[in-house]
């Protein structure tokens, strides 16, 4: 469809709307179709799925610091699996695989490509709403559901899944193996059959919205980066979610139907079962094609939302945006072969391994790009450091750090020292769930104005991002020198290997920089939930921000514009632009919305 065909077509929809009957609350705030009204849906069961992710997290980070201590904590939320507050071994390890699940999908999966995606696509592009207002509500309440579900599988009688995140058989495929093994393995993966649907039905409709309703004037090569970040993350999820899916339900098949996709010649407590001729590293390279492509559709949202506030709040033009458009689509590629590298302990053939090690350092490419160009960008920039900005600066500190040991543990040879241990953990900690993390708190801080028309107390960010920031490092940065020592993840206590006795104080250390991180998210919570009543009226631009979201008015309209849509003449980073005199384009602004046609003279920037 042609940009004039798509403007057509949106002002259509937006004649259709003009007809409206009276909302009703049902309408308006639950059942909505409107895309302003979803993101906040989103963002809100992202932030309560996060809340839960957390408070496990430090339940079994005391466990690790204090091994067999008794916590009347443990004993009230934990009820029968901490008799008299001591932990028990296998609710630990649910603790572990329902925090991951959670933190992975939940919250940096829906939370934030649900959220940002579902604000910003039509906003940026300037369409009315999404392709589809009724497949958009009905993926969101697919992601609810399959929250809810996930949260019940916690108060199963024999308790939650705990094969780990990655639920790898025999372990998740056979029911008797342990008590997590049972009913609530069986709930994980139903809510996520049911997350799936979810994440495929919003991708399609952000892809659709993208190529088809932008409006007249908006090129691709004039979308901001973080539409290009929303476009392509969702093509990574259509081709690779369907094979977790298939993964899903062949394990399914084995738990419940007798079938061994993943099973052969199994003994059990001196039982020998009637399984043959399955493959438990099918599982892994199933689950795999996703898991990897997975870090990317967690991490490129919240790379272009850098993208635009590193930009915004340095007041120049982001570097390299072709580079950057480039890098994004070479990221989506190189990420779906990439996926080996999870499995050069499983007696993978050295050949494939040192083909899987060569994909994996090449990925390095592409995001070097992206760090030096944020790096370039805030150059000599005139930096204005609100919270929304230090996030984003945080997200290239992590990106980096945490990617620079993703060169280690893509080296096949390299790998098999740390293969397991909390090397890993650090590792994708930091680059894949703080660095998504801070994008996410980052779109938070800034488009919050967009979002409910207040604006968050600046001075609360300050502090939740230093608290934040020192703990985060304070909690992955010691973990790596754990790792590189040998000890293994997924361990409740390792009291009994006394070569481990020496780090018991790092993990103590690490413990309580993680209690602090997690105190320190109720200011931000504060914050949020206040600013939403009670926070300062947000003027229409208040970060002078050339992208055409801040074009529409603050009180939320059905259609987003009244009146027609804006026709765009520029790409969205014409930030300190001058003309041949010397002054800026608009005289005393330093800022060119992307809706103001080009002036006298006036070169488009070739980007």
């Amino acid at each position: 469809m042609s940009a004039t065909a798509a403007q057509g077509h949106s002002e259509d929809h937006a004649h259709d709307h003009g007809h409206h009957h009276k909302e009703t609350f049902i309408t308006k705030y639950i059942f909505s179709q409107d895309h302003k009204m979803i993101s906040k849906q989103y963002l809100i069961t992202g932030l309560i799925m996060g809340v839960l992710g957390i408070a496990m997290s430090l339940l079994f980070r005391m466990q690790i610091a204090w091994p067999g201590e008794s916590f009347k904590i443990f004993e009230v939320l934990l009820g029968k699996w901490a008799p008299e507050g001591v932990m028990d071994p296998n609710i630990y390890l649910a603790l572990v695989t329902i925090h991951g699940t959670i933190m992975v999908f939940f919250v940096l999966t829906q939370g934030l490509s649900g959220t940002f995606s579902n604000l910003l696509i039509p906003l940026q592009i300037g369409a009315r709403d999404m392709a589809s207002g009724f497949m958009n509500m009905i993926s969101y309440w697919m992601f609810f559901l399959s929250s809810v579900i996930m949260v019940l599988s916690l108060f199963v009688e024999a308790g939650p899944a705990a094969a780990g995140w990655t639920i790898y058989p025999p372990l998740s495929a056979l029911p008797q193996a342990m008590g997590g093994s049972g009913m609530g393995m069986t709930l994980w993966l139903v809510s996520m059959a049911i997350f799936i649907a979810s994440s495929l039905l919003g991708s399609l409709n952000y892809v659709v919205t993208v190529i088809n309703l932008r409006t007249k004037g908006m090129s691709m090569t004039r979308l901001p980066l973080t539409i290009w970040a929303f476009f392509v993350t969702a093509i990574i999820g259509i081709v690779s979610f369907p094979v977790l899916l298939s993964a899903a339900l062949l394990l399914i098949m084995d738990r419940s139907f007798g079938t061994s996709f993943f099973l052969s010649d199994i003994f059990i407590q001196g039982e020998v079962l009637h399984y043959q001729g399955g493959s438990p590293v099918l599982f892994e390279h199933l689950f795999w094609f996703l898991g990897h492509p997975e870090v990317y559709i967690v991490l490129l949202p919240a790379l272009g939302i850098t993208s635009e506030i590193i930009a915004t709040n340095s007041r120049k033009p982001i570097f390299g945006y072709r580079a950057m458009v480039a890098s994004i689509l070479a990221i989506a590629f190189l990420s779906t072969i990439v996926w080996g590298h999870h499995m050069f302990i499983s007696g993978m053939n050295p050949f494939l391994g040192s083909v899987f090690t060569f994909t994996t350092l090449l990925i390095a490419i592409p995001s070097a790009v992206k760090a030096f160009n944020y790096i370039t960008t805030l150059w000599k920039g005139n930096l204005q450091l609100n919270p929304a900005m230090l996030f984003s600066i945080g997200l290239v500190s992590t990106f980096i750090t945490g990617g620079l040991t993703g060169i280690i543990l893509g080296d096949s040879a390299l790998d098999i020292n740390v293969h397991d241990t909390y090397f890993v953990v650090a590792h994708f900690h930091l680059v894949m769930g703080i660095s998504a993390l801070y994008g996410m708190f980052a779109g938070i801080y800034h488009w919050f104005p967009k979002m409910f028309g207040r604006m968050l107390n600046k001075n609360l960010g300050y502090i939740h991002f230093w608290i934040t920031a020192i703990c985060a490092y304070g909690v992955f940065f010691p973990m790596h020198f754990v790792g590189m020592a040998g000890v293994p993840r997924r361990y409740y206590t390792n009291t009994n290997f006394p070569m481990f006795d020496d780090l018991t104080n790092i993990q103590v250390v690490m413990t309580v920089f993680a209690l602090i991180a997690g105190l320190a998210q109720l200011i931000f919570a504060w914050n949020f939930i206040h600013s939403i009543f009670y926070g300062k009226k947000a003027p229409q631009n208040p970060w002078n921000s050339n992208t055409i979201e801040w074009t529409t008015p603050v009180e939320h309209i059905h259609g987003n514009w009244p009146g027609e849509i804006p026709e765009v003449h520029r790409w969205a980073y014409d930030y300190s632009k001058t003309n041949e005199d010397g002054e800026y384009v608009i005289p005393g602004q330093d800022f060119v919305p992307q809706t103001l046609p080009l002036q006298e003279n006036e070169e488009e920037l070739n980007h």
